[in-house]
C-alpha cells in the first residue's frame, strides 16, 4: 500500500529497522546497531551519568537504572522516570540514552531510565513491575536524587508509553508513587488489534500490524490481558495525571492513541493531544526532518510544562 509519507522522511526508510520481531535475538542485535550508528547527544551543560542496581519486585531480580543529574541546576530539581520502548521485546539503556540526556540537559530534570526485564523471556508482568520498582524507589529516594517529589514524572515511547500508561494506572491503584505529569509518546496501549489503524497498516515502515501481533504475543505470553497491561483496556481513566499523548499519521497505534487521548480527556484528566501528517511510527529518529525535530521540540515544551521547569 502507498502512503504519503513526509518527502524528508523518505530517503531513511531503508536505513531504519525493520520492526521484525520474529527472532527477538537478531531483532535487539539489529537496533543496537542502529542506535550505535547514531551521533551521540551532546549536551550544553554538564550531566553526570550513573548507573545502580535497586531491589527489583518481590521474588525477582535487582532493577539496572541509570541517573542522569543536570549539574548547576539547584536542588530540588523536577524527576522523570524514562521508559524505553521496543515492542516490549527489545531495546535497554543505551537506546534511552539520548533521549535521556536531552531531558536532563534541556529541561534540567534528574532523569532515572530504567531497563526492565523484557518479553518473550519474561512476559507479563514482568515489565511494568520492574518500572514500578523504579518508580517507587526515585520516588523514595527523592532527597538524596535531589528531587521535588511535587514534580516526579513519567514517560515514554511505544511500548514505554503503554508501559507509562499502566504504571499511571498502576501507581493510581496502589495509593502511590504521586506522579505529577504521564508523557504517552507514540503509545502501545491495546491488545486486541482492532481500530482502523491497526487492521489497515499492514506493511507500514518500522512498525505495522505483524509487529503489534508479535509484540503483544511476547508480552502476554498467554496470559489474558488486564489494563496495566493494555490500559485500552482500562474503564475508569479518573485520577490519572495530566498527559502528552503524541501519534503518527500512518502508525498502527495512531487510533488507539488518540482514543485513550479522548478518554482521558472525557475522564477530566488535562491531556494534551498531538498528530502529526506524514510520518509513520519511530519518525522522530531521523533527526533532520524538519517534522521529527518539531516533534522533539513540542515533546521537551509539554515536558516542561507538565514538570513546571
Amino acid at each position: 500500500m502507498a502512503y504519503a509519507i513526509d518527502p524528508e522522511l523518505l530517503p531513511w526508510l531503508e536505513m531504519l529497522p525493520s520492526g521484525d520481531f520474529t527472532d527477538p535475538v537478531e531483532a535487539r542485535e539489529q537496533f543496537r546497531r542502529v542506535i550505535a550508528g547514531r551521533p551521540p547527544y551532546e549536551t550544553s551543560t554538564p550531566v553526570s551519568t550513573e548507573e545502580k542496581l535497586i531491589p527489583g519486585p518481590d521474588g525477582a531480580p535487582d532493577v539496572r537504572i541509570r541517573v542522569y543529574t543536570p549539574a548547576g541546576r539547584p536542588a530540588p530539581r523536577p524527576g522523570y522516570l524514562s521508559i524505553h520502548g521496543g515492542g516490549f521485546v527489545i531495546g535497554d539503556l543505551d537506546m534511552d540514552e539520548a533521549g535521556s540526556l536531552a531531558i536532563a540537559d534541556e529541561i534540567g530534570a534528574v532523569v532515572v531510565s530504567v531497563d526492565y526485564r523484557l518479553a518473550p523471556e519474561h512476559p507479563y508482568p514482568a515489565g511494568i513491575e520492574d518500572c514500578y520498582a523504579a518508580l517507587a524507589w526515585t520516588a523514595a529516594n527523592a532527597a538524596d536524587l535531589g528531587i521535588d517529589p511535587d514534580r516526579l514524572a513519567i514517560g515514554g515511547g511505544s511500548a514505554g508509553g503503554g508501559l507509562s500508561a499502566g504504571l499511571a494506572l498502576l501507581a493510581r491503584d496502589r495509593g502511590g508513587p504521586a506522579i505529577c505529569f504521564q508523557h504517552l509518546g507514540i503509545p502501545e496501549l491495546d491488545d486486541r488489534l482492532d481500530t482502523p489503524s491497526m487492521t489497515q497498516f499492514v506493511d507500514t515502515p518500522m512498525w505495522n500490524r505483524p509487529s503489534a501481533v508479535i509484540s503483544w504475543d511476547a508480552y502476554l505470553g498467554g496470559r489474558p490481558a488486564d489494563q496495566y497491561a493494555s490500559p485500552a483496556r482500562a474503564e475508569d481513566l479518573s485520577g490519572l495525571p495530566p498527559a502528552y499523548v503524541s501519534v503518527c499519521e500512518f502508525d498502527p497505534l495512531r487510533d488507539e492513541g488518540l482514543s485513550y487521548a479522548h478518554r482521558l480527556i472525557q475522564a477530566g484528566v488535562p491531556t494534551e493531544v498531538h498528530h502529526y501528517p506524514g510520518t509513520f511510527h519511530g519518525s522522530g529518529l531521523v533527526e533532520s526532518a524538519t517534522v521529527s525535530r518539531r516533534m522533539a521540540a513540542e515533546t521537551m515544551d509539554a515536558l516542561r510544562r507538565g514538570l513546571k521547569a
